[in-house]
């Protein structure tokens, strides 16, 4: 999301080395995970979660410093890797391929902003998910892809069944394609899609074989095909304010609204459709104790929602802590 608005398949375990940047799986996962986690972090205001089979762990992300960090059920973060950019946001653990994704960008909350950065930065990284190793930087800010400038700012993304990414811009009207070999295209651009404060931002890929997008500001769902053809879903009742999507198994869309930068509810609301998704029915909503709720996790043990304090970061505050808290309502 971007917070400045205001102003400006069955996974085989995967053995870990003994890198720096590995983090062991621990025995005690077996028995679950606490209902709520409550963590700390040097690496502060973490907005996108996901969930790590192989180390039976939460990835999360840091606005302050991009750094990405590993976080078991006793809430204590270890480091993953280098910080790809200035902040980092949505995340996603793509096991099958050994691999996890990362998006980046410089809204202008991370320690290292600058002029030559500020809604510049704009990609996506990828790293070995078993070494924590960096093997690439896919840009998505290139005259190629965005020929009349402007902001940019990514920040979720989606993987397909092929491996196939997909990534929001809130900061533009594109959604991007980045395949399996790191080629970056613009797979839809739509000025539905647009905003002057957060636009597009949360995102799922669904096996039906489309793409649910949110539009934060106007709470807007949004279902994409593979040809970049955009419909709206026909919710009676806005999404406003939401900013991370989930999808479970069994289809049903778990969308994480909040008030950082709109007028929305601080809620986790499942829907589900039986038309893939041309219409859509809220099942349940359930309200958020934990301030700034902003993305979701589907993991063997429920479905956890971040609240990395970005809502103190926005009051002009100063906080370390996060909260990973399970969802009661499905």
């Amino acid at each position: 999301m971007k917070f400045r608005v205001l102003t400006a398949a069955v996974v085989t375990l995967l053995a870990l080395t003994a890198s720096p940047a590995a983090v062991p799986v621990t025995a005690a996962a077996s028995h679950g995970i606490p209902v709520q986690i409550d963590g700390r972090t040097a690496d502060r205001y973490p907005e996108g979660i996901a969930w790590d089979p192989t180390r039976q762990a939460f990835l999360i992300g840091s606005l302050a410093t991009g750094r990405i960090s590993v976080v078991g059920r006793d809430g204590v973060p270890h480091p993953f890797g280098v910080a790809p950019g200035v902040s980092t946001f949505g995340l996603h653990v793509d096991a099958v391929r050994n691999r996890v994704l990362v998006t980046y960008a410089d809204i202008g909350n991370g320690e290292r902003t600058s002029d030559a950065t500020l809604y510049k930065q704009s990609g996506v990284a990828i790293y070995n998910l078993r070494t924590g190793r960096l093997e690439r930087r896919v840009d998505l800010n290139t005259p190629r892809l965005n020929p009349d400038g402007g902001r940019h700012g990514v920040n979720d993304l989606a993987i397909d069944a092929m491996g196939n990414a997909y990534v929001t811009d809130p900061a533009g009207d594109a959604i991007y394609r980045i395949t399996p070999g790191g080629a970056a295209s613009v797979l839809v651009r739509d000025e539905r899609l647009r905003s002057d404060t957060i636009g597009a931002n949360g995102i799922v890929w669904h096996p039906g074989g489309y793409l649910l997008v949110v539009r934060y500001d106007v709470g807007t769902l949004f279902r994409i095909s593979l040809r970049g053809e955009l419909s709206t879903t026909g919710l009676t009742s806005a999404l406003v304010g939401g900013d991370g999507l989930a999808l479970t198994r069994d289809g049903r869309l778990i969308a994480i609204t909040n008030k950082l930068g709109a007028a929305g509810v601080e809620r986790a609301t499942v829907l589900s459709s039986r038309d893939n998704y041309r219409t859509a029915q809220v099942r349940s909503v359930e309200p958020w104790p934990v301030p700034g709720p902003t993305t979701a996790a589907i993991t063997p043990f429920g479905t956890y929602v971040l609240s990395g304090r970005i809502d103190v970061l926005i009051a002009g505050g100063w906080s370390d802590q996060f909260t990973i808290r399970r969802m009661t309502a499905h």
